[in-house]
């Protein structure tokens, strides 16, 4: 393997959390790893709500820190989310000056939706579903025009070295069907901020390349890995054969839509006092108990939007219009699919992990924010906050340059890209087995098959990080004898009494659980 050294802080993603890390550590020489051009492919750019900040003078920080705890389902760390509800509006503000183009009132104020279990109107936005993107237009914007700042696109991130316990260096490969012979890139410290892991499930909204990589890859490196069992299902994903399908914005129910099914009847009023707004794990399972029964749950935004949703809503109206329907007229069809993985990577609330010289931020990471069930729109407000704690550790931790040369890469050929079949495969497993609801027959089977699929596809590694990431997934799930937030054990459906825990796991742990119930089978 060839190896490169650079002086740069290496930066591991190209969504939100990676770029605000790479503004805040200017004039800090660094280099940001991207599959895809920049702005393309990114689970932020994808984000419809936008950002939760209490902006509005009746609300508080410490109401947004209670409905955080609420929400998470007693495994969210109650000081974490002080920290980063207190800071939330600085960030806004941030991401103003910057040019991001919040909605406003005729005051000048901005604009609030309401989204589930939240007590207030709270979630700052764009263009009604065009948040994550327009946020994203503006910090590329700015990274372009910073000279710290060097970008490789359409290269992808595929190890970590370590040497005692320090990570020293990322392999990296060129990105794209024909992949490379890996390039080892040392640097004196890493941050990985490259998402989370919902493209493991067939059904899902997040862009293709984010399938757990980032975190199986800290996860083999021998990082702790937190919560991994708290897979978020948003409720209205549009249900029209797309994969990725694409999402109908909680926002769209702040507003007033309701969940209906094919007989027209409205079914969460029976099931949760804030019926729509309950929060996101209700009504995910509502949505799914509704499909099993083959009664075709449906997004009603007929009479409280009308034609308007396709000025306001336009991510939404194009998704209808390229399905054939007009949501002025016609109900949307949904399904509960992967959204947003709780879990991740452990990290401090420096933003360390258990690894020297590895900082992470956004959705790869756990930090104790979301606990069992994310609250919505707090997952842009974590990446804001932690890239900046990240940048910030990062600066006190690794002596300072004033400049490094740029890094060149040469790549041969070599490498081993994921089986297309192998993928699809481990993405039906995890939707059948470890999806909204589990059990342990169900999650034993998952574990089976990942490492069958190990097994004949272990050459790519890329795809062994898939692996290590929905290995970890399932062995949480059949650890947690209990029904929490996110997590439902269909043969253990009540939670557990006393202190709601956190999990913690290695992979080898996980691994050495997956042997043992493959022994079982023999």
């Amino acid at each position: 393997m060839t190896d490169i050294s650079t002086d740069r802080i290496l930066i591991v993603g190209a969504g939100l959390g990676a770029l605000y890390a790479a503004l805040k550590l200017a004039p800090r020489p660094v280099v940001l790893i991207s599959p895809e051009t920049l702005g393309e492919g990114a689970s932020s750019a994808w984000a419809q709500g936008g950002v939760a900040a209490a902006m509005d003078e009746n609300d508080s920080p410490d109401s947004h820190a209670r409905d955080t705890v609420k929400a998470g389902a007693g495994t969210v760390d109650p000081d974490v989310a002080d920290l980063v509800t207190g800071d939330a509006r600085r960030y806004i503000l941030d991401l103003t000056d910057m040019g991001t183009p919040f909605d406003r009132t005729a005051d000048g104020d901005y604009v609030m939706s309401r989204e589930a279990a939240h007590s207030f109107a709270r979630v700052v936005r764009v263009k009604g579903d065009q948040a994550g993107a327009q946020i994203m237009a503006a910090l590329i914007e700015q990274v372009r025009e910073t000279p710290s700042v060097q970008a490789l696109e359409g290269v992808m991130a595929v190890g970590l070295e370590t040497d005692g316990g320090r990570v020293t260096g990322v392999a990296v490969q060129a990105a794209g069907d024909a992949r490379s012979a890996p390039i080892m890139l040392r640097a004196p410290a890493v941050l990985l901020a490259g998402g989370g892991s919902g493209g493991l499930y067939a059904v899902t909204t997040n862009p293709p390349r984010i399938r757990g990589q980032v975190i199986g890859m800290a996860a083999r490196a021998g990082a702790a890995i937190a919560d991994a069992e708290f897979v978020q299902f948003h409720p209205t994903a549009m249900d029209v054969g797309e994969d990725p399908a694409p999402l109908a914005t909680e926002a769209l129910r702040g507003e007033g839509a309701t969940l209906i099914n094919r007989d027209g009847e409205r079914f969460m009023t029976a099931i949760h006092p804030d019926a729509e707004l309950a929060p996101r794990d209700v009504v995910a399972r509502a949505i799914y108990a509704q499909t099993q029964a083959g009664k075709r749950p449906l997004l009603d935004t007929r009479d409280v939007l009308g034609e308007r949703i396709k000025d306001l809503y336009p991510a939404v109206a194009e998704a209808c219009a390229r399905n054939g329907i007009d949501p002025a007229i016609d109900p949307i069809p949904v399904a509960a699919a992967a959204h947003y993985h709780m879990g991740g990577i452990a990290t401090d609330k420096d933003g360390k992990s258990s690894l020297d010289g590895l900082w992470v931020c956004g959705e790869a990471s756990s930090t104790g924010l979301h606990g069992a069930n994310r609250l919505a729109s707090n997952g842009l407000l974590e990446a804001l906050v932690y890239a900046r704690i990240c940048a910030d550790g990062i600066v006190a931790d690794v002596d300072d340059v004033a400049d490094a040369p740029l890094v060149q890469l040469d790549f041969t050929s070599g490498g081993v890209p994921p089986e297309r079949d192998a993928v699809m495969t481990l993405r039906q497993c995890m939707t059948n087995c470890v999806g909204v609801e589990r059990d342990a027959s169900g999650l034993k089977t998952a574990l089976r098959t990942i490492a069958d699929l190990e097994g004949q596809y272990g050459d790519s590694p890329s795809f062994l990080n898939m692996c290590a990431t929905a290995t970890l997934i399932a062995a949480g799930a059949l650890l947690r004898e209990e029904s929490r937030g996110a997590h439902e054990r269909i043969d253990f459906p009540e939670t557990s009494e006393g202190p709601a825990l956190r999990s913690q796991m290695y992979l080898k742990d996980a691994m050495a659980l997956r042997d043992q119930i493959c022994e079982e089978k023999q």
